[in-house]
């Protein structure tokens, strides 16, 4: 149920984010007949993906990149382009008749009389539940020393990165070692550059993600992301906060790619700045034009009123749904329940159990309702 009171609008659900899990969320609440809005701050769907870096494709190929309700548009091992999923998630939206509301910037979720209120600017929403689909992953992180570096450096953080033409004529220095800053080193030294990565390896998967034997392996792999490395399972409750606290091991490109393209390697961290340049931790000086930090992000959940998140950092949340605020649920954490639900096509399954928790709740406070207008 949606009506307008003043300047506030009433809702059952609203859903903060239009990103893979929010419409996949948006989905499976509409084939339960709820009543939601899907909130999202940008002009058009799928406009986060615009923004990463031009050659960004997906690790995972199409047959397994798909939301709920369909496929996804491509051949079933080809692997997508982010301009691709942009696409696909704005047709999405378009097929499946989801209410998005574009150019909305959420900054505050409060509580007021038992339900919640959604603060946009001089917009608010009021709704019984809240859904928090923004990610797990929202402020770019760069160390603090960054700002001693020489002002002629410069500085690019991974999520400003589009291609080598943003980049000063001489040397690159990235830091992170992850698959991300091995897949920018790569396409940075075949434009020409000196390039040099510097970072402790996490491993590498041994085999070519592209070629044919993958083709079976990724079977495997699947299965294993959605029914192995689980919250339900040792092996993946050992994982989960590796994943979450730790940089991947490298899939597309590996070392020996690095290599032979001639990438500098530096299994050291970068330690400080040293006469406005980068220091790295055995002492030695990069004399370089560019740093592009490949240190990833930083959660926020502040913009939420009351007590969120737990003694690890991340939101208190069984599946999705928060431990310390009833109505309020999560999607997209890094490993919210499985390896799979920071994979695109692993999102159906978180949203449709969230779905049903929705569902339920709508339920029982429309019998709630009901009983105490009886009386």
């Amino acid at each position: 149920m949606s009506n307008q009171s003043g300047d506030r609008e009433h809702i059952d659900t609203v859903v903060i984010g239009a990103g893979q899990t929010g419409l996949a969320l948006g989905y499976h609440l509409a084939r339960r007949g709820q009543s939601f809005v899907i909130l999202d701050e940008n002009s058009r769907v799928g406009d986060g993906w615009r923004r990463r870096y031009d050659s960004l494709r997906l690790y995972t190929p199409a047959k397994y990149d798909a939301l709920p309700g369909g496929r996804f548009p491509a051949k079933p091992f080809e692997f997508p382009t982010g301009r691709q999923v942009a696409d696909y998630l704005e047709g999405y939206v378009a097929e499946h008749r989801l209410p998005v509301r574009p150019r909305v910037y959420v900054d505050g979720v409060r509580r007021e009389a038992g339900r919640f209120v959604v603060s946009a600017g001089e917009q608010e929403f009021e709704a019984g539940q809240v859904v928090v689909a923004t990610g797990g992953q929202h402020l770019p992180y760069t160390p603090d020393f960054a700002a001693e570096l020489d002002p002629g450096i410069r500085q690019l953080h991974s999520s400003e990165y589009r291609n080598p033409s943003q980049l000063l004529p001489c040397g690159v220095l990235l830091v992170g070692a992850s698959h991300s800053g091995a897949d920018l080193a790569h396409e940075i030294v075949r434009a020409g550059h000196r390039t040099t990565l510097c970072g402790p390896s996490r491993g590498e998967i041994p085999f070519k993600l592209e070629g044919k034997p993958a083709h079976q392996i990724m079977k495997v792999l699947w299965f294993a992301a959605n029914h192995v490395l689980t919250e339900r399972t040792p092996i993946g409750r050992k994982m989960q906060p590796e994943v979450r606290n730790e940089g991947g091991p490298l899939l597309r490109v590996k070392s020996a790619d690095l290599a032979a393209a001639g990438v500098e390697r530096i299994e050291g961290k970068m330690a400080g700045v040293r006469d406005g340049l980068p220091l790295m931790a055995d002492g030695k000086v990069m004399d370089v034009e560019n740093v592009i930090w490949c240190t990833g992000f930083r959660r926020d959940f502040n913009w939420i009123e009351g007590p969120v998140v737990g003694e690890d950092g991340w939101p208190a949340q069984r599946r999705g749904v928060s431990t310390t605020i009833p109505g309020l649920y999560f999607m997209g954490l890094l490993f919210q329940y499985a390896f799979a639900s920071m994979l695109t096509g692993g999102a159906g399954r978180d949203a449709k159990y969230v779905a049903d928790r929705i569902a339920a709740r709508t339920a029982d406070a429309r019998t709630t309702a009901r009983k105490t207008a009886a009386v």
